[in-house]
């Protein structure tokens, strides 16, 4: 194991994005990101390099919690760009708020982490990324891929000094992620009390599998953020969700945001000259996780 300390230093964002067209390309795909910047509430952090046996094989992630004391457990499940710096900066701050978190490299079937350095140079116009992309897509989104990963994270982490395990432990995911979270608070019931999923993709579809469908399975809190574009190419989907987590009786907020597909993560490339990350609503992505996490992870 790997181990690195450090305090949290947030608030960076990235400035020097392909100029490209990543929304609509994006949304196509299910791609996604996530939340980071900003100040936490400053708890030096330590970062643990592990290896997690799953029953595909061998998972390289990254376990990074308070330095000291018994914490809530948080899953991040990355967008379609993987274990990263923008994905573990996310978890540097939720560590540093007081939380004990995983950040698995989703395609460890495929490759070891990082796959990609940054988003922020992709161009989605290139086949040649494309071709790279789907497959690794394919490996986690596969049928029983997430809820096989899903239960080797949750032993993991229910296993480490560094988790209090009288607590439920959180969920969160970022487009490809957000249908991995449902799926995970679906297959782990005993244990997820909170799962949130920001611009997630493919939520709400017409196929069986489709993971709004699993409402009645979860016992967890849910949060759904909405990215405005999302909402407008399926403005539909977020009274499903409303309307299937209600019949379901599962607690769950769906709100649309006034920001693009992808805001939340500092990585993301522009879109006509002015990025996709949008501070301000990601500010307010992040005040909604920390309640969802102090309300559901008693």
């Amino acid at each position: 194991m790997d181990r690195t300390v450090s305090t949290p230093a947030f608030g960076d964002t990235v400035t020097d994005f392909s100029r490209r067209d990543f929304v609509a390309l994006s949304v196509a795909a299910g791609l996604g990101g996530a939340a980071a910047s900003a100040s936490a509430a400053g708890l030096a952090v330590v970062t643990d390099e592990v290896t997690i046996k799953t029953a595909d094989g061998t998972c390289d992630a990254a376990f990074i919690h308070p330095a000291t004391g018994a914490h809530p457990a948080v899953l991040i499940w990355p967008d379609a760009f993987g274990l990263r710096p923008a994905m573990r900066d996310i978890a540097k701050r939720l560590a540093a708020e007081g939380y004990s978190v995983l950040v698995p490299n989703p395609f460890y079937r495929m490759a070891k982490a990082p796959v990609f350095e940054t988003a922020a140079n992709a161009d989605f116009k290139d086949q040649a990324l494309w071709a790279k992309l789907k497959p690794l897509m394919g490996s986690v989104t596969a049928a029983g891929a997430a809820e096989k990963d899903a239960a080797a994270f949750v032993e993991f982490l229910d296993a480490q000094a560094a988790v209090d395990k009288t607590k439920k432990i959180g969920t969160q995911g970022y487009c490809m992620g957000g249908g991995l979270v449902v799926r995970t608070a679906a297959s782990q019931p005993g244990r997820i009390g909170a799962g949130a999923s920001f611009h997630g993709g493919g939520l709400v579809t017409d196929k069986p599998d489709s993971p709004h469908l699993l409402a009645p399975k979860i016992k967890a809190r849910m949060y759904f953020g909405v990215a405005s574009n999302d909402d407008q190419k399926q403005p539909e989907a977020k009274d499903t969700l409303k309307q299937s987590f209600a019949d379901a009786k599962v607690p769950a907020t769906v709100e649309v945001y006034s920001a693009l597909h992808g805001w939340c993560v500092a990585d993301m490339p522009v879109e006509g000259g002015a990025p996709i990350y949008n501070a301000a609503e990601a500010e307010r992505a992040w005040r909604a996780l920390v309640a969802l996490y102090k309300a559901g992870l008693a």
